[in-house]
């Protein structure tokens, strides 16, 4: 039995000055409406012939809006968590749960408040009862009354801050992905490249070459399959650089070629084996996503020792996501900084991930005591 270590994807923090700011809207939103709200009521009053009481016109219409405005944040903090978008099964009730929850405090508050100011106006009015039991009596009479608005009223307003949260989450996802899309455009040519130029490296070509010219002497027909390979290896790499995607069974198929070029190189220090349900064939994928995957699983599960050197791919479908991974049996990236961020290659994968699929995309990177692997999951699409 052995351990693994999975590593979690890098993760940017979350700004400070945007939560102020956010927390500052809430007040200042909560702020306006209560000193709207409680004018009309103070007009209403007046208009009626009565007399309006301000400060009782003023906690009533200030602990309905400032009791919403700090229920906004635990409810907002939920909606970050459970995300209806992505799992919707299990935030749905969550949420809805909540927003009961929310709406049942703040009726509990809204009752504390009423109940205090009829203690405070019946004192006014010569009251000789003790205040905490005419409070109490209040409370037990109001309370169960506006718990009958629970599932009008409060759900509805707890529900409009968890609607209101995710539409602020969609936004700022939207500005963030429009700000970086030049950047990251950019960085998505400079990665096709980069692969396509590691892939036609001299020293590549060089190994590949001197590998056909030793199996002339003695396969020439396996020395012609190099050469076939090569070709459609060449093209496939060239064909890339126009396509963001293709299916699973294209990049399945550019792997194999790669891989059988290596093995001309290596004989048989180098296996390999594909492990790919019949279903994830036709799903979509960004072109060589697992280029780089391989390549590193090769340069250091295989080149730098005198043994036997496995490299496994796998895919398959599990509710909705795509996995696949790319193993070997070599010992990895000898430190720690390698393991968790990578080089170049991965880091331009986690940026290819994330430019498609956002959070929905991660790239996981987990040393085992019998060899080293790399997953990629991506929502699934045909």
């Amino acid at each position: 039995m052995h351990h693994t270590r999975r590593v979690s994807p890098i993760r940017s923090p979350r700004s400070t000055h945007a939560r102020t700011r956010a927390v500052l809207l809430i007040v200042l939103v909560a702020l306006v409406a209560s000193v709207f709200s409680t004018t009309i009521a103070y007009e209403t009053v007046r208009n009626d012939g009565r007399v309006p009481d301000k400060l009782a016109l003023s906690l009533l219409n200030s602990s309905f809006w400032f009791g919403w405005a700090a229920l906004a944040l635990p409810l907002s903090l939920l909606s970050a968590r459970w995300r209806i978008d992505r799992r919707p099964r299990v935030a749905i009730p969550i949420l809805v749960a909540s927003a009961l929850i929310a709406g049942a405090v703040h009726i509990g508050l809204q009752s504390a408040v009423q109940s205090a100011l009829y203690v405070r106006s019946a004192f006014a009015k010569g009251a000789d009862a003790e205040a905490l039991d005419m409070f109490v009596t209040r409370l037990r009479m109001v309370l169960p009354m506006q718990l009958t608005q629970l599932v009008d009223w409060e759900l509805l307003a707890g529900m409009g801050i968890i609607a209101l949260a995710h539409a602020v989450f969609f936004r700022r996802e939207a500005q963030n992905r429009a700000v970086s899309e030049a950047n990251l455009e950019t960085r998505l040519i400079e990665a096709q490249l980069k692969t396509l130029q590691q892939q036609l490296h001299p020293h590549f070509l060089f190994n590949t070459l001197h590998a056909v010219s030793a199996l002339m002497h003695r396969d020439v027909e396996a020395a012609n399959r190099v050469l076939v390979r090569l070709s459609d290896l060449l093209r496939m790499s060239l064909d890339s650089g126009s396509q963001k995607e293709w299916r699973l069974s294209r990049e399945l198929e550019f792997l194999d070629k790669y891989l059988q070029i290596e093995k001309a190189r290596f004989g048989d220090r180098l296996t390999m084996d594909f492990e790919v349900d019949a279903d994830t064939f036709e799903a979509m994928v960004p072109a060589l996503i697992l280029q780089p995957l391989v390549e590193n699983a090769i340069k250091h599960g295989v080149a730098p020792h005198s043994t036997h050197g496995h490299v496994e791919i796998r895919a398959r479908k599990v509710d909705g996501v795509l996995e696949l991974s790319v193993s070997d049996n070599g010992p990895g990236p000898v430190t720690a900084d390698k393991v968790r961020y990578g080089g170049i290659g991965l880091t331009n994968i986690r940026s290819r991930l994330n430019h498609h699929f956002g959070e929905l995309g991660r790239l996981y990177l987990d040393r085992r005591s019998d060899g080293f692997s790399a997953q990629v999951t991506l929502p699934f699409r045909i």
